[in-house]
């Protein structure tokens, strides 16, 4: 039975002349140091469980310190992730800016040589119609292939257009497939 500081306090053994009952106060004595020593093994078995708790507690920073560095670095290389996502980003659609206008300036220059080739064509053809028509003396004939043949004046400027296979402007092909 376990006594309370209060219960021990209060307890009165009986007197005797010489003193007090040596068997009531052995009993005493035996119930004290029983009590005392449940109270002395609650105590250790307690002190026991408060150390591992604070052991526990100390993995449990450590680990918490751990979890914190670890999500601040997943942060920051997600966030270094997206910079450079972006950066790249950048750069490939500045690269694909700068092919375009590269191909732009390809066409046109292509467009402007086809059409001097057919205007440097269509100028043979005048020539070789006019030796015709001096040497037979101006037939009827001849004045309807020069009519039916496109000048460049007379001609509308296409857009260019790519052929994928021959790499040629749609629009100045036509006119030198018609010269």
């Amino acid at each position: 039975m376990a006594l309370t500081p209060v219960e021990i306090r209060h307890i009165r053994l009986s007197r005797r002349l010489i003193g007090y009952p040596r068997a009531a106060v052995e009993t005493l004595l035996e119930e004290i140091a029983d009590s005392f020593e449940d109270v002395w093994r609650d105590r250790a078995d307690l002190a026991d469980k408060v150390e591992q708790l604070e052991g526990d507690l100390v993995r449990y920073r450590e680990l918490e310190t751990l979890l914190r560095t670890t999500l601040v670095s997943a942060e920051r290389a997600a966030t270094d992730l997206k910079a450079q996502a972006k950066r790249e980003a950048d750069l490939i659609v500045g690269e694909a800016h700068s092919e375009a206008r590269s191909i732009t300036r390809d066409a046109a220059a292509e467009r402007e040589r086809l059409l001097a080739e057919s205007r440097r064509v269509q100028a043979l053809m005048r020539a070789a119609l006019d030796t015709l028509e001096t040497s037979s003396g101006g037939s009827d004939s001849l004045e309807r292939v020069d009519r039916s043949v496109p000048t460049a004046e007379r001609a509308e400027p296409a857009r260019p257009e790519r052929d994928a296979a021959s790499g040629v402007s749609g629009g100045s092909a036509a006119t030198v497939e018609a010269a």
